[in-house]
């Protein structure tokens, strides 16, 4: 796996195929594997970069000083500089689409074509804000997730209803319970509570282009639904799919409808 350096820490990521370079952000807990269906996919068409987020995967924890969602997109823009890609698509969940709208936001010529996944740019309600603080405190604290909090978290990532002891939600649970107690601390603690002790920023969507903008969710989105991407593509006035029977890792769960999806909004906004 490629890595780069940005500030002294060690950011690795996939790069896959040839063509216009799309620029894939992952789910906070998850890793750029996460994107395996797509990958295989898109890169037959484009040149894919999905990079590890900081603490997952294989990259370092954040840079001294991360601190905010604009960070986390300024470190995405010095990844394309060190790749020397001037101009990318960006498809982001969750996580990768709150810092993925800050890059297009900050960059618009960068960003050609925008893909906000299962994502939300408000604040965090102050109720599930303060139990996601505490949970984090917890884990902080221990320096691992105690099966009650493993219990909490696991369900939040798959529709409602979902196999919890399926092998996607079992492989997840495990996923967690591997992190160690420095990559907990040192950057999975500290970005939980960048992500949800974020600022409100819905009334900066309307800065983005809602030609290049399309919002996708999973239908049973646990701590996403529906709601909130309809909210914010009505402040963009920009198109959404809502992805059926599929959770916050819509993806995953739907793999074959969201490559999909994205395959013609990408030949719509850039072509093959």
């Amino acid at each position: 796996m490629p890595v780069i350096d940005i500030a002294g820490r060690s950011l690795h990521f996939q790069d896959r195929g040839t063509g216009f370079p799309l620029l894939l952000g992952h789910s906070y807990l998850w890793d750029s594997a996460m994107w395996a269906p797509q990958i295989e996919a898109l890169s037959r068409s484009y040149r894919v970069i999905a990079p590890d987020l900081w603490g997952h995967g294989r990259s370092d924890a954040p840079p001294e000083g991360t601190r905010t969602l604009g960070d986390l997109a300024a470190q995405a823009g010095l990844l394309l500089d060190a790749l020397d890609i001037r101009e990318c698509a960006v498809v982001g969940l969750s996580v990768g689409g709150m810092w993925g709208a800050e890059l297009a936001l900050r960059e618009p010529e960068r960003v050609r074509a925008l893909v906000l996944m299962d994502t939300y740019l408000g604040a965090e309600p102050e109720a599930t804000r303060a139990r996601y603080f505490q949970m984090l405190d917890t884990i902080e604290s221990l320096g691992r997730f105690p099966p009650p909090i493993l219990d909490a978290v696991v369900p939040l990532f798959f529709r409602s209803g979902a196999d919890l002891g399926g092998p996607l939600p079992t492989a997840f649970r495990r996923a967690l319970e591997g992190f160690s107690t420095e990559q907990l601390r040192n950057a999975i603690v500290p970005l939980g509570r960048l992500i949800f002790g974020r600022p409100e920023a819905l009334p900066r969507l309307a800065a983005l282009d809602p030609d290049r903008t399309l919002l996708m969710c999973g239908a049973l989105d646990i701590p996403r639904p529906p709601a909130e991407t309809t909210r914010m593509a009505e402040l963009i006035g920009c198109e959404q799919v809502i992805v059926p029977d599929a959770g916050h890792i819509s993806n995953l769960e739907q793999p074959a409808f969201v490559t999909r999806a994205l395959e013609a909004w990408l030949e719509r906004q850039i072509g093959r």
